[in-house]
């Protein structure tokens, strides 16, 4: 079967930043199969129309204004079930030992981003993974990064990984959200009575969840948040 990944990133400058401004660096991706890609772009063209929404729609742009068009963003996604998913990894930067990584914040990076990523690619199905763009220092991550997959499940076949600009592509824009949503919860930037939290909160109830969203085990296929442990133990 052929599937088709949408990722992104949150706070990709913490490995860098002498002042970081949150705890988690945050990757997230939407999976979903490839034959499903252009009835969801209708939907959300759809979608847009019916709210007179026609920018690029992120996290950091959710407002009262535009409240309702991310609920049914958000509805959008809840409607496919389990044939479009969302994955993210966390990863706790008071953890991080850059010299495991030659020094080098942008490897570790995509070391991470390779975690995210390999636990959700099965025998005998095809992928094509798509990155928000990203300006990397050294230009051959994302070729690397395909190698590598490929070299972990010799039964799968990763056919591209590639960078698009976000503002291009809805589905990009849709996990955008969805990542927003769990970084939010983890590194506890949520304002009370928000458009963010109401829209947090609708998920979480949505989700069925007993509270607030956090780690997940690695049985929830729906939305699952992979809090990754570096400091070792049991």
């Amino acid at each position: 079967m052929k599937f088709e990944v949408y990722c992104d990133e949150a706070h990709p400058d913490l490995f860098t930043s002498a002042k970081p401004h949150a705890r988690y660096l945050m990757i997230g991706s939407l999976w979903l199969p490839a034959e499903l890609r252009e009835e969801v772009k209708e939907k959300i063209r759809r979608l847009r129309e019916r709210h007179g929404v026609w920018g690029e729609a992120k996290w950091t742009r959710i407002s009262p204004a535009k409240a309702d068009f991310y609920h049914e963003f958000l509805d959008l996604f809840m409607s496919y079930g389990m044939d479009m998913r969302f994955r993210c990894i966390a990863v706790d930067r008071t953890q991080v030992n850059l010299t495991l990584h030659n020094g080098d914040g942008e490897l570790g990076f995509y070391k991470f981003y390779y975690q995210l990523l390999k636990h959700w690619i099965f025998d005998f199905n095809e992928y094509r993974i798509f990155c928000d763009l990203k300006s990397n220092r050294d230009r051959t991550r994302l070729r690397v990064l395909k190698r590598c997959l490929d070299y972990a499940n010799r039964s799968a076949i990763v056919t591209d990984v590639q960078s698009l600009p976000s503002p291009e592509v809805a589905l990009l824009q849709l996990c955008d959200v969805l990542l927003g949503a769990a970084s939010s919860r983890l590194n506890d930037t949520l304002k009370p009575g928000s458009a963010k939290e109401r829209l947090v909160k609708l998920l979480e109830a949505r989700l069925d969840l007993c509270g607030p969203l956090t780690a997940t085990g690695a049985a929830e296929k729906k939305f699952n948040i992979f809090k990754i442990r570096l400091e070792g133990g049991w």
